[in-house]
């Protein structure tokens, strides 16, 4: 068998809705490693009754899958995990709801680079899906650097430098005309970088 996905996408309102339960969500990360309704059950202190019916619902979504099948007795147990390492929620979930950077006027604020953000990942959702019925990969690209600013100047100019590069790298390679070529989107934006994760409970924000 397979080792689990690095990535499942979650797309649909139902599988949302099934995985965004405390219960599932601890269930997918004991699935790490590969159990049983029984084993399940001792290590979340849970009725096994419940646990089955939580992972019933997890493998109709396509999150959970059997491992294997091992007899015990005159019973057969089935052995189950996690179908991937890590979940990440699409904008597509949420519809005409989803962030829409065409909606936000400033386009210098958070709640821009948040939109856009999200739209990369809708899209990225939308042709992973493509490719996979086509047992084809995705030419993507990725850059992610740190970088240390001395002065909100020198981050400024670095903004300048950056776009007057970027618009030079367009112009040199970008062909309208070009038979047989492909509009690829570029998608670049800064926030201040984090520290250690904060512990505390998430907060819902409205951004202006």
């Amino acid at each position: 068998m397979l080792p689990p996905a690095s990535l499942h996408l979650v797309q649909t309102h139902q599988a949302a809705a099934a995985l965004l339960s405390p219960p599932r969500l601890r269930i997918l990360e004991l699935l790490a490693s590969p159990d049983s309704a029984a084993g399940l059950a001792r290590r979340l202190s849970l009725p096994r009754q419940q646990v089955n019916y939580h992972l019933r619902e997890l493998e109709r979504e396509g999150f959970v899958e059997l491992f294997e099948e091992r007899r015990k007795g005159n019973c057969i147990e089935r052995i189950v995990r996690a179908k991937a390492r890590s979940y990440l929620l699409s904008p597509a979930v949420l519809g005409p709801l989803s962030a829409n950077p065409e909606e936000v006027a400033d386009k210098l604020s958070a709640a821009y680079l948040l939109a856009q953000s999200a739209r990369t990942i809708r899209d990225l959702s939308i042709l992973s899906a493509r490719a996979q019925k086509q047992n084809k990969r995705i030419a993507t690209m990725t850059l992610q650097v740190d970088v240390r600013f001395a002065s909100a100047a020198h981050r400024h100019a670095f903004a300048e430098e950056l776009t007057a590069s970027i618009a030079n790298l367009v112009t040199r390679y970008h062909d309208e005309h070009a038979e047989g070529g492909r509009n690829f989107r570029f998608l670049i934006g800064a926030h201040p970088a984090l520290g250690r994760i904060e512990e505390s409970e998430p907060q819902n924000l409205t951004l202006e």
